[in-house]
């Protein structure tokens, strides 16, 4: 069972529903159907789900092979909670609060950049010496 990898995808999806009231709520108030209406609020929250989007699917896709490859659950627990955490500052971040959005964004550029050489270094690094060595010829016996 990919118990880290359920765990980080939990808690985005909650947080991709919470991005998506912020939303809801200002459409609502402001009866805005379709794009932002000119309402700046509107489009930094719009930016800030889209932003969640485009970087959460390939760190859950990044912690699941690193599970599946039995890497270091410690690391990938804290790297998922971390990532969580920096989620949320991002998208409070893009309501004005600038340090922020700065903390969310370093903290998902970082992760994902850790993750995915974490995830290049088990697929060339930590394969058994007999992968990694030419095959040998079979001897004839005989």
């Amino acid at each position: 069972m990919l118990s880290i990898t359920l765990a980080t995808a939990g808690a985005a999806a909650l947080i991709n529903l919470w991005l998506g009231y912020r939303i809801i709520r200002i459409r609502l108030a402001n009866k805005v159907l379709y794009g932002d209406g000119g309402n700046a609020l509107l489009g930094q929250r719009m930016r800030a789900q889209l932003n969640f989007a485009e970087y959460t699917p390939i760190v859950l896709v990044l912690i699941a092979a690193i599970e599946l490859s039995e890497g270091s659950s410690t690391l990938l627990a804290v790297a998922g909670g971390v990532y969580i955490a920096g989620r949320i500052a991002h998208a409070i971040g893009m309501d004005g609060v600038l340090p922020a959005r700065q903390i969310g964004t370093v903290i998902t550029l970082t992760l994902t950049g850790l993750l995915g050489l974490y995830a290049l270094s088990i697929a060339l690094l930590d394969r058994p010496a007999t992968e990694l060595a030419p095959p040998t010829p079979a001897i004839r016996q005989g």
